[in-house]
Order: structure tokens, then sequence, then C-alpha cells
């Protein structure tokens, strides 16, 4: 993203950012256009492209306010944890039941899973934090090595997010599933998984995932500045 904005150029960015949110949880990803996110903001569709190239580049900027976002809200949720697995369980399972409670969310995050740059970000912001989370179980594991592991959890997550629950495919399976698998691959002992699985499996998840979504409702209907700098 360019650097350097003048104040005109964040606010125009901040205005776009609120308006794509507000339309994204709206209408979803796909159907909302650069000339729909322009009109919402009160500018014409010419002023999208001076904000950002393209809608996938909003994509982005956006990605990293929710995934911040929502790596702080797991903290609040789980509250102080001497076990960063946990933190990472937490914070997994919440994104699972944010999608499965909002159909534009779940096609926002798989999205966000699919694009070039956003994917790449996901990888490249991850990897860093499950070498910190990790190492413990894989001490000889370098930050490569994570890199490439998260494409795989992430693809993994991606699929999950995408396929809506069902009678037998129930959300407390479908996060079940997603902790062994993932934490499986990062060499975390079956004793530990289990306790972590159980511990999670007891959480009101989805009165805090509700509680989630409802503040990216309000970021997009108060209009808090989400970028000061680039």
């Amino acid at each position: 993203m360019a650097k350097g904005l003048q104040p005109k150029g964040i606010v125009r960015r901040n205005k776009m950012l609120h308006a794509a949110i507000k339309l994204f949880l709206k209408n979803g990803y796909e159907k909302t256009t650069t000339a729909s996110i322009a009109k919402e903001a009160g500018m014409t569709p010419s002023s999208f492209f001076a904000a950002f190239e393209n809608k996938e580049e909003l994509l982005l900027t956006l990605a990293k306010i929710m995934f911040g976002n929502q790596f702080e809200s797991a903290g609040q949720f789980g509250g102080v944890s001497d076990d960063p697995v946990l933190f990472y369980s937490i914070e997994t399972s919440l994104q699972i039941y944010i999608t499965e409670l909002s159909e534009p969310l779940r096609e926002l995050y798989v999205m966000a899973y699919s694009l070039p740059t956003t994917s790449e970000y996901i990888y490249n912001s991850m990897a860093e934090r499950l070498q910190k989370i990790f190492s413990k179980y894989m001490p000889d594991a370098k930050l490569k090595d994570f890199y490439e592991m998260d494409i795989a959890t992430a693809g993994i997550m991606r699929a999950y997010m995408a396929k809506p629950c069902d009678l037998y495919f129930t959300i407390e399976n479908k996060i079940t599933r997603f902790l062994q698998s993932s934490l499986t691959l990062y060499s975390v002992p079956r004793e530990v998984q289990a306790k972590i699985t159980d511990t999670i499996l007891k959480m009101d998840l989805r009165s805090y995932a509700e509680q989630m979504i409802q503040k990216m409702i309000e970021m997009a209907e108060t209009g808090i500045p989400l970028v000061s700098e680039e």
C-alpha cells in the first residue's frame, strides 16, 4: 500500500473502507462493486481508484484490520493464559464460528484465504506467530517451515469455513476436526489436544462470535478511523 498519504488521502481511504464493510456485510464481497463502494462513501466511481488499486487491495487492508481485531478479541475472551496453544485454538475456533453465523462474513473470510495478496499476507503474518506458539513442540522447525505448514492449515481453515454445517457436520464437529488436524500438524501431543479441545467446546463461543460480528457492524456504522498511516 502507498506510503506517505496526505490527510485527505487517509480520509478518502477510511471512507472507502467503512463503505466497503457496510456493503460486504449486506451483500457479500463478490456482489459489491468498486462503484457501489464509492457511491456509499459519497464519492465518484473514479475516486475509489485514487484510494485503492483495486477491490483486492481494499480487502487486504480490511483483512489486516479484521485479523488484528480477531487476535485481540480472542485474547480478551480467553483471559490471561500462559498457554499459547489454547489462545491459538480459541482464535481459530472463533473464526470458524463467525463464518457459521454470517453468510457475508463467510464469503469475506473465504475470499481473504483465496486471493493472492490476502492469502500471502495470512501466511506471512501467521508464520512468526506459529513459530512462537508451537516451537515448544517443534524446536528444530524454522520460520520457513511454519510458513509452509500454515499454507496447509490455512487450506483446511478455508475449506471448513466454505462448507456450511449441517445435521451431521455440526459446528462442534467442525471445530474438533480443525483442531485435531492443525494441532497434529504442529506436533502437539494427543493428550494435550484432547484437553484443549475439551476446554474449547465448553466455552460459549457462539455468544462471543456474535459480539465480534456486532463489533464489525458498529465499525461500519460509527465511522471510527481505521487507517491513520500506511
